[in-house]
This record gives C-alpha cells, structure tokens and sequence, in this order.
C-alpha cells in the first residue's frame, strides 16, 4: 500500500536506520539531520511530495521524497529510504499508474543494486557513476578576469549554448534566480563558457559547467570555479564529477576539493511509459 505522506508521518528511526546503512544511504545529504530536515521541509513545498510504502496498515517498508512538476510532467527523487525489493516494485508501479510520460530523474547510491536492477528493467538511460568532492578551507587564489555574472547583456548567447538534454535548460536557470547564480566566461565579447551554481543551501553546488571546445585548455574552467568558489563563500561547496574524468577530478583538487569517501552517487533517467 502506498501513502502519500506529511513530515509528522515520517519516522526518524526509520529514516536513520535506512540511511545508517552503507549501501542505501543518501549521498546528496551529510547526515541523518539533513535527511530528515528535507521532510520536514516538504511540507512547505507544493512541489514535493512524500510518499510512503506499507506492508498492511503500520509496516513503513518505503519512504521517497519526490519533486514533481505536473506542468513539466516531470520528477526527480530527492530522497529515497528503502531496501526492501517488493517496495520498490510497489512504487513503480504506482508510478506508471498515476504519472505515465512523465520524465524521472533518480539520484541515488550506486550501491542500491534493488534500484539499480529495476531501472535496467525499464531501459532506464544511465549516467556514469559520480564521484562526490567537498570543499576544504584551503585558500586558493586565481585570477578571475573575464569572468562575469549572467545579465541582460548576455542572456541569449548564454541561451544557445547551454546544455538542453536536462530539466533545467538556460532558460529556466535564469529564471529561478532564488535558485541559482550563473558566471559566464567572457572573450573579447563572446561568451566561451559558462557555469551554474546553486545558491539558495548551505552547502551548494555546481550544476553544470560548459567550456566551448575551442575555448579548453585557456585555463577558462578554473576561473569559472574559482570565481563560483568566492561568490558562495562563506557558504560551503560540495561537487559530482564523473568517476573516470581524472583531467576533472585534477582540477578541483588543485582548488581545494577533495575526494568524499562513500558518496558516490548514480543519475538515471527514466520515462514512464504512457
């Protein structure tokens, strides 16, 4: 049976003894605490909704915080509490029931082979694996000139080269301002580069960085980082890059971040059938 849920509903104990486990812990959240914060938050958010699995009446055998955009037709799960197969499959198929042709987004342990092995048996698309990086106190200093903050001026060649294979295009980046920051990456005029960041946590995050192709090896990508770095400060700074970009992972060791152990995560994209 699945429920959908309020924060007064979700049991701390449950919650910590799913996340204390290792191979379903949730590696977009430091600890129990902020698991728990994030339901206690939903409630005051139209947009995410908890959802419960129950063997009978009393028996929480799944806990999910979800977003979800019926205007989108899309969701992304923020939290996921569960290790029981059969919880797993009673949430998909409730899902496929009630959000057919809608766009998912699962972030997740890559641990969590229950998960895993459902979504290759939707054909869900696979994201390589990511490698979570958290940001030292070391101070790094690098030059930042033609760096510049998203304005008016360069909206629209910020437009045409971002990334439009995700839920958060250019477009919709900018307009969630209490969300994001952006820094562009400047030539002579022309925008080479550019790089989202959230801003609205305490501990935020790079969310995508794009360099043109003939712009890469200018030393473009380490001033946008660092130019990101110093206008979230005193905030802290955590990163996903993919486990085997090695020139990547270089990078931001050499600005401070180092390797998280046991936060790796795993982005898969599905679309459910309509």
């Amino acid at each position: 049976m699945i429920k959908e849920l309020n924060a007064a509903n979700c049991n701390p104990d449950y919650i910590k003894q799913i996340n204390d486990d290792p191979d379903f812990s949730n590696p977009a959240f430091s600890d129990n605490d902020e698991v728990i914060a994030a339901f206690q938050k939903a409630d005051d958010k139209p947009n995410e909704h908890i959802f419960g699995v129950y063997d009978g009446d009393n028996e929480l055998t799944g806990l999910f915080l979800f977003l979800i955009s019926e205007e989108e037709r899309y969701m992304e799960l923020l939290v996921c509490l569960c290790r029981e197969e059969s919880a797993y499959r009673e949430l998909f198929d409730y899902l496929q029931m009630n959000y057919p042709g809608f766009q998912v987004d699962f972030v997740f342990n890559p641990e969590n082979v229950l998960l895993k092995e459902i979504l290759k048996e939707k054909d869900a698309y696979f994201d390589e694996e990511q490698q979570q990086m958290l940001l030292t106190d070391r101070p790094v200093f690098v030059d930042t000139s033609g760096i510049e903050s998203l304005s008016e001026q360069y909206k629209e060649q910020y437009f045409a080269m971002h990334d439009t294979d995700r839920y958060w295009t250019g477009e919709k980046v900018a307009e969630a301002e209490e969300r994001f920051n952006v820094y562009l990456a400047v030539d002579d005029g022309t925008v080479v580069g550019y790089l989202d960041i959230t801003k609205c946590f305490d501990e935020n995050e790079p969310f995508d960085i794009v360099v043109m192709k003939q712009h890469r090896r200018k030393g473009w990508g380490r001033k946008l980082m660092a130019a990101a770095i110093e206008g979230n400060r005193p905030k802290k700074m955590r990163l996903h890059v993919d486990v085997g970009n090695r020139p990547a992972i270089h990078l931001y060791e050499s600005l401070g971040f180092e390797k998280v152990k046991g936060k790796n995560s795993q982005t898969v994209n599905w679309i459910i059938p309509e």
